[in-house]
């Protein structure tokens, strides 16, 4: 166990000198917003969405990623516009990162869709936690001038932005997130910082099979910060347009078996189940993720409307 916490202890300070690597997301069609502005307000409805993710679960100090996200359309001069925050705390090992932004889209009659041009703003939280070392389990650090003794915390500024088009059957965006790449400044004890700018482009697509009760939805999603690159191919079937099934698969990562439903009241669940296909598959009972999503229309006059478009959280 004392090997495996300085694994830990070494791997999570490379990361934090080397980059900020975004957390992988198994449902990440149905979470758009999370990471592209542009998708803000692109349904009439004020939707919700939120997730939890426990990656490699029984590995210590493995990450644990939580996330909300929440926007709304609204017209302005004639003009139709999205607004919406995202929430997201990602903890790994001993470093802890909280991101929370507001964000606005412009968004523009395209063609058959609507296209999305958004930006957000607002701050970043990187913190550092070395107690989590001490304990009968793991390692002592008291003493030890190689590691830092004593917990850091700070802030900076963080924004990004996004194209998002959608029709009815069909949705493609282009995004980035910490464009400014802000830097954190930790006491000399510990080294600089800094977030990396992330690239991601996603795209799916709804076919109706010949069973007018089933839907064929494949997906992909590029995550990349120029240096590593992750590619996500997902296929989903629906049924009666309130259950899903499917597969995601992470190049070279991880494959992962996905379920959902739709609630009465209208509410969806979605689940996730990763298999690792790296050398942790030995030392993890896998990946687990679970997302709900809500939609509502606080209109008096109009009656309660269901959407079933995969443009939609």
């Amino acid at each position: 166990m004392k090997k495996l916490a300085s694994i830990i202890f070494f791997v999570s300070i490379s990361l934090a000198v080397i980059a900020q690597q975004d957390p992988k997301l198994s449902q990440n069609m149905f979470l758009v917003p999370v990471f592209n502005p542009g998708a803000m307000g692109q349904s009439d409805m004020i939707c919700a969405a939120a997730s939890f993710r426990n990656q490699w679960a029984g590995f210590p100090g493995a990450p644990v990623v939580s996330t909300f996200t929440a926007h709304a359309p609204f017209s302005l001069f004639g003009r139709s516009h999205g607004v919406g925050i995202n929430l997201m705390n990602d903890n790994v090992a001993l470093n802890n990162d909280l991101f929370v932004s507001a964000a606005y889209s412009y968004k523009i009659d395209f063609g058959s869709g609507v296209l999305g041009i958004g930006l957000n703003a607002g701050f970043a939280n990187h913190s550092f936690d070395p107690s989590g070392l001490n304990g009968a389990d793991v390692i002592d650090i008291t003493g030890d001038d190689a590691i830092p003794q004593n917990a850091a915390s700070l802030f900076g500024f963080d924004m990004g932005a996004g194209a998002y088009y959608s029709t009815d059957k069909l949705y493609f965006g282009l995004s980035t997130t910490h464009l400014n790449q802000t830097s954190f400044d930790f006491p000399e004890e510990l080294a600089e910082t800094r977030l990396i700018r992330h690239y991601y482009a996603v795209g799916g697509y709804t076919i109706q099979l010949p069973n007018p009760t089933f839907e064929l939805i494949p997906s992909f999603m590029l995550q990349t910060d120029t240096k590593d690159h992750h590619i996500y191919l997902n296929t989903n079937v629906r049924y009666n347009k309130r259950f899903w099934g499917g597969v995601s698969y992470s190049v070279g990562g991880a494959v992962s078996a996905l379920f959902g439903i739709e609630l009465m009241n209208g509410i969806k669940v979605g689940y996730s189940y990763d298999i690792e296909l790296s050398p942790l598959f030995k030392y993890s009972s896998g990946s687990h993720e679970v997302t709900v999503r809500y939609c509502f229309d606080l209109s008096l006059d109009k009656s309660p409307q269901k959407y079933e478009s995969i443009r939609f959280l």
